[in-house]
């Protein structure tokens, strides 16, 4: 390539990122919501009809020669029609803007809009459901989808990753529980090897990012893992680290609610109070179980949620909104903050999910808008250092069914971005 066409490059890439950095000055590179009003957003791979329940339980993550898209979802309470678009930028492994330029990844003009729309129907609460195909990509690597209104460029609605990866090497992983002696009873702990036959690493011992994720969370992440040893003849890694960095804790089986029926009372649902403008529903009292084991939940996605209204036929938008009232028995845990969450509500750490003491009846209480359905959900404190403990009501129990997905990044020679050669989804314990 002539030092020309280099620069030609480079310049063009440098004029898209910063026209991106003007349009979007507030874009933040991670699973975000920027507006109070948008609920239960989801990324997923397309189900075998479009309103399985069950597809927003699977992780954002497809093969780069996948013949079914990725989908999105999203409900804008608003509820006035609003007009919608979307934009989609390359990453690199550790979720920084590449230097690709969008012609270098995309088939077409980089910006869409979004066209399907349904108004809720039958609903106390109002809102407008939205669905959206991300269209084909040219290359594998990590994608963010950023979702802005329309009238208003610089109004970021919500941004959401996903992964499209090609099967360039071969990932062979074991979970099992901790081989460390203290942490046998609370981790759990990820061998695996890597085949690279017939995919050229000039460097096998550091060209190679590593990512290993739990229950599709961004929170829960193990990097920079380095292969243990090398079979250069054989073409393999192994990765088995002797410091236990390969460990994780396992936490506890998820907590669940059913609200599939509004008018009755559904699994861990204490009552239902019917109001003009709103369901109530108020769910059983929880306690910690910190001091127990694991404890076994007939409805465990993993933290997932499932929309889904019984007596609807079309639940994306005659499923409700339920004001779901939380209790939470305990002493007040010391100098932190108490939160309930799951996937539901991106795990956040914000005034939305965060809970009050009631001194009164000695127990935490939050009340949250979440769409009809079957939702898992824990407890997790916020120390005022910011580190997040989620052991102090759920314990962690090496038993604990989780999902693990690792991902394989490589930046091949001459390459401007990283790609994601390889992917594998895990399961354990799974009942």
């Amino acid at each position: 390539m002539s030092k020309q066409i280099l620069f030609f490059l480079l310049s063009v890439c440098f004029v898209s990122m910063k026209l991106q950095a003007q349009k979007f000055p507030t874009l933040r590179y991670e699973d975000k919501t920027y507006e109070t009003t948008i609920k239960t957003v989801a990324v997923y791979p397309s189900p075998n009809q479009l309103q399985d329940p069950a597809r927003t339980t699977y992780p954002p993550v497809i093969s780069l020669s996948a013949e079914t898209p990725l989908f999105a979802e999203f409900d804008d309470l608003t509820a006035r029609f609003r007009t919608f678009r979307y934009k989609i930028f390359h990453c690199n492994a550790d979720w920084t803007p590449s230097t690709l330029s969008e012609i270098e990844f995309t088939y077409e003009y980089n910006d869409y809009p979004i066209n399907n729309y349904q108004a809720s129907f039958n609903t106390k609460v109002p809102y407008y459901h939205y669905t959206l195909e991300i269209p084909r990509l040219k290359l594998s690597g990590n994608y963010l989808l950023v979702v802005y209104e329309d009238s208003r460029l610089a109004k970021l609605v919500f941004t959401r990753r996903f992964m499209i990866y090609q099967p360039r090497v071969s990932i062979f992983p074991q979970v099992r529980l901790s081989t460390g002696i203290t942490e046998q009873r609370a981790y759990q702990q990820i061998d695996f090897d890597i085949d690279y036959k017939g995919y050229e690493i000039l460097s096998p011992q550091e060209d190679l990012k590593i990512v290993i994720r739990q229950n599709f969370r961004w929170d829960r992440l193990i990097t920079k893992l380095r292969p243990t040893n090398v079979r250069i003849f054989d073409q393999k890694l192994e990765y088995r680290p002797f410091d236990l960095s390969n460990n994780m804790l396992a936490g506890n089986e998820f907590r669940w609610f059913d609200t599939r029926l509004s008018r009755g009372v559904g699994m861990s649902v204490d009552n239902i109070e019917q109001l003009p403008d709103q369901t109530v529903a108020r769910l059983r009292t929880d306690a910690s179980r910190a001091g127990g084991g694991a404890t076994f939940q007939a409805q465990d996605f993993n933290g997932q949620y499932i929309v889904l209204n019984r007596d609807a036929a079309n639940s994306t938008n005659e499923a409700d909104y339920i004001n779901v009232v939380f209790t939470l028995q305990s002493q007040q845990y010391p100098n932190a903050q108490v939160y309930v969450g799951g996937a539901f509500n991106l795990w956040q750490k914000e005034d939305a999910n965060r809970m009050t003491y009631n001194a009164d009846r000695n127990a935490y209480e939050a009340s949250i808008y979440i769409k009809q359905g079957v939702v898992n959900y824990i407890y997790y404190a916020v120390q005022d250092d910011g580190k997040t403990n989620e052991t102090a009501f759920e314990g962690s129990f090496s038993q604990t069914s989780n999902d693990y997905e690792i991902f394989v990044y490589h930046r091949p020679p001459a390459a401007r971005a990283d790609q994601l050669v390889g992917y594998r989804l895990v399961e354990f314990g799974r009942r």
